[in-house]
């Protein structure tokens, strides 16, 4: 594996905080006197079961990646500093150099590569639909005249934009405050990724109060979004292959979503990430 600007940043604090224990030395690749340099990742923080922020404490399996990632690239946990990164803001922050990886439910599309890159994918997933346990709708068919909410700059917003103009899309900036409006009574059903919906609805405060309905209409592969000139690519690639077939990869997943009603389309999973261009 050739090193990547991640790695070498990692070696290079090592190396300056060995120096500084000697008392010589500059504080060439460390941010601060005895403070190793950061690697700052992207995750969501409204996803239970992916990127999920309690207090001081990450959680999820997007994070489980990230770590899994960062760790091979050079870093150690506590050199990974996690910002959140929501849907609408994603590749602002990776042109702009807010965050050097971005590991958040990142669906790669042909539109998205314009501006930013991407490894993988580590996860392929598929639209579906979130709705009330008493609902009758079945599938994005029954969602004529409905009102159905979903995330500002989200692919599954778009696609419902250009598929199903009928419906009446309600944009909000999490899926969080989508599944509060709904428990309100204001809407009738929320749409993302089914991985997704199924960490919502397996919380605590929304037990037996809304279903997955499990029929997925698209598919969505997840990858690592990186700054549109990089070298790390092909390192977080390696890294996404070692992770599966260690069995680490089915190992997170199962520990993120233990409880919730979901399984993952085994024809499609685990991936094989795409060739760096």
């Amino acid at each position: 594996m050739r090193k990547t600007r991640f790695a070498v940043a990692a070696m290079a604090a090592a190396a300056a905080l060995t120096l500084s224990a000697c008392g010589g030395g500059s504080d060439g690749g460390s941010t601060s006197e005895g403070e190793a340099e950061k690697v700052r990742i992207g995750i969501k923080f409204d996803q239970p079961g992916l990127g999920f922020k309690d207090g001081d404490t990450y959680t999820g399996f997007d994070v489980e990646v990230a770590k899994y990632v960062a760790n091979e690239l050079g870093y150690k946990e506590d050199q990974l500093e996690f910002v959140e990164s929501p849907s609408a803001n994603r590749e602002n922050m990776l042109s702009t150099g807010q965050v050097d990886m971005i590991f958040a439910t990142y669906s790669i599309t042909d539109e998205r590569k314009e501006q930013v890159s991407f490894a993988g994918p580590y996860f392929i997933a598929g639209q579906d639909l979130l709705v009330p346990t008493d609902s009758d709708i079945g599938g994005p068919e029954d969602l004529e005249g409905k009102k159905l909410c979903s995330v500002t700059g989200s692919t599954s917003a778009q696609k419902i934009k250009d598929k199903y103009p009928g419906v009446e899309l309600v944009e909000q900036p999490g899926y969080a405050e989508c599944v509060t409006v709904m428990a309100g009574g204001q809407i009738d059903a929320v749409t993302t990724d089914d991985i997704i919906l199924a960490g919502l609805a397996a919380q605590p405060s929304n037990a037996g109060k809304f279903k997955v309905v499990g029929n997925t209409f698209s598919e969505e592969r997840y990858g690592v979004g990186l700054p549109k000139d990089n070298d790390t690519c092909e390192d977080v690639n390696a890294a996404i292959t070692k992770m599966i077939e260690e069995g680490a990869w089915e190992e997170a997943l199962d520990t993120s979503l233990e409880g919730a009603d979901f399984s993952y389309n085994e024809e499609v999973n685990p991936p094989e990430p795409d060739a760096c261009s």
